[in-house]
């Protein structure tokens, strides 16, 4: 069986969430001892033991709470008395530290024109691992976009053969056409994708819908995505799109309210 940290490892290099449970404090009769370790995956599978039974069950649910909101745990826990809510009758209490490992943000630009090159430089910048797809292959290089972590030089709806679209991926669709969003949006809509912008006119949107309307998919269904992409700033470089993008990313990433500071909260 692999080990913790070979798994950790893995991880990483897939970015892929999981929570690492370990115990960092014991007195009396407990399963496991100090520094024992259970890795739980997004999915609920787990890697290694803090000890079983209903002490893991409860850890384990704990763990899958910590990915969904991003926050660490420090359980405790009595293993006396199950009658009065205690997890096990082994007589010793025990501590469990909850860690959410939680994977660098992925931003996949859609697109590798002037926008695109400026939003791979700017979400590369805010700690992004940044990857570039296009079907036009001199869009699509580290010459021609220097910031980008990874390259696909596919067509749209061929994306998600190649990277895994998890709700730690924000796609921004930087299009030199509607067409081209329309080919491949209803592939990306069936993703667990945390964001998909589009960027282009109200007009270009509207045109872009009915398309979209006409193979199927209703309008409820496309609320989810956020066209015209990016806050009015008054945006009209490459450089000044790419702020107003990552800025109502950032925004929705943090559930912010977009308001001027000096507001009232």
């Amino acid at each position: 069986m692999k080990s913790i940290f070979s798994a950790l490892s893995e991880l990483e290099a897939t970015h892929q969430p999981a929570a690492l449970c370990t115990v960092i404090k014991t007195s009396g009769s407990t399963p496991r001892h100090s520094t024992s370790k259970m890795l739980v995956y997004s999915n609920g599978e787990i890697l290694g033991t803090v000890g079983g039974g209903e002490l893991e069950n409860r850890v384990r649910k704990e763990a899958l709470d910590s990915l969904q909101d991003g926050q660490p745990r420090l359980l405790s826990y009595n293993m006396t008395d199950p009658s009065r809510g205690d997890v096990g009758v082994c007589g010793g209490q025990v501590e469990v530290f909850v860690e959410p490992i939680l994977p660098h943000q992925v931003l996949v630009v859609l697109g590798g024109g002037h926008v695109g090159k400026a939003v791979a430089h700017l979400a590369k910048w805010l700690g992004y691992h940044v990857v570039v797809s296009d079907d036009r292959p001199e869009f699509c290089t580290p010459e021609a976009i220097p910031d980008a972590d990874e390259f696909y030089n596919v067509q749209m709806a061929e994306l998600p053969l190649h990277i895994k679209i998890t709700e730690q991926t924000t796609l921004i669709l930087t299009t030199r056409g509607n067409n081209i969003d329309v080919a491949g949006l209803p592939v990306l809509m069936e993703s667990k994708a945390g964001y998909i912008g589009v960027i282009g006119s109200r007009k270009r949107w509207s045109e872009t819908v009915k398309s979209l309307n006409e193979l199927g998919i209703s309008d409820e269904q496309l609320k989810t995505i956020h066209s015209p992409i990016g806050l009015g700033i008054g945006a009209e470089t490459p450089e000044e799109i790419a702020v107003s993008i990552m800025a109502e990313v950032l925004m929705m990433r943090t559930r912010a309210s977009g308001k001027h500071m000096k507001e009232p909260r």
